[in-house]
């Protein structure tokens, strides 16, 4: 079993992990957890049948509830399932994006390319500092909540926000294909950082500034170097301690293209 709790919602979510779907008493259950706390807004089921070291399966089925909780980062509305990607430590979160917000300098006429956007909050909460907003993702799922967030924050939002599925980096190289000139391009790689692909697509629309969230810094020094090399110079560097007492540190990089 596991739980999600949003920090300013309050809502909590527990989820059961079986080996398969039905479970005894499965009613009684709901009774009693919701009515000793009141907090909890929907239990699920995750059937996950095999011997691996992979806590979720890809199947749930919703017990009690919507099937959902809602929360807000840094002013995004988000729905968050069983398996949603979210930084689990929320306050350090909204720091971090707020820091690479500042970095981005935004103004109103800018194009904003967010790739690895997962679903969209990074790239939404600077929606209202830019003229468009582009997210890209390889997860399904996580385009159509980047969809559904951009939805709920308005009209306004969702008409100059635009998101699709597909690899960073071939995104990223058909992009730059077609022309596609964004001012400012964040990247929030996974732990292994960019591909060439993905760099060289990024040099090759030549935003003038490059902010770069890594949760592995040495990745984030490994491209930061290879931008640097084609063009780009790193400006600041500013650590996030979003896991205390582990080794593990959130970093964000701010690069500006060369004059």
């Amino acid at each position: 079993m596991f739980l999600r709790r949003g920090v300013h919602s309050g809502q909590i979510m527990v989820c059961l992990v079986c080996t398969r779907a039905k479970l005894p008493h499965a009613e009684e259950l709901c009774r009693t957890l919701t009515a000793q706390f009141s907090d909890i807004a929907t239990i699920l089921i995750n059937v996950n049948a095999r011997n691996t070291n992979v806590i979720l399966g890809s199947e749930t089925h919703t017990l009690y509830g919507p099937g959902f909780i809602e929360d807000t980062l840094c002013g995004v509305p988000v729905q968050l399932g069983p398996l949603s990607f979210y930084q689990v430590n929320t306050l350090a979160a909204e720091q971090l994006y707020g820091i690479a917000a500042e970095y981005a300098q935004l103004t109103p006429d800018d194009l904003l390319l967010d790739l690895y956007c997962g679903m969209g909050t990074i790239g939404l909460s600077m929606a209202d500092h830019c003229r468009e907003l582009i997210g890209v993702e390889i997860v399904p799922e996580a385009i159509e909540s980047a969809k559904a967030n951009a939805a709920r924050m308005g009209d306004a939002i969702a008409a100059k926000s635009r998101f699709f599925c597909a690899d960073a980096g071939k995104a990223a190289s058909q992009l730059a294909a077609e022309g596609l000139h964004p001012d400012v391009v964040m990247l929030d790689p996974p732990r292994k950082g960019c591909d060439e692909a993905t760099l060289s697509a990024v040099v090759t629309m030549s935003p003038r500034r490059v902010v770069y969230v890594s949760c592995n810094p040495s990745t984030a020094a490994r491209d930061a170097k290879w931008l640097e090399e084609h063009g780009y110079r790193a400006e600041k560097v500013q650590p996030v301690d979003l896991f205390p007492r582990t080794r593990h540190v959130e970093a964000i990089v701010s690069l500006q293209r060369g004059i």
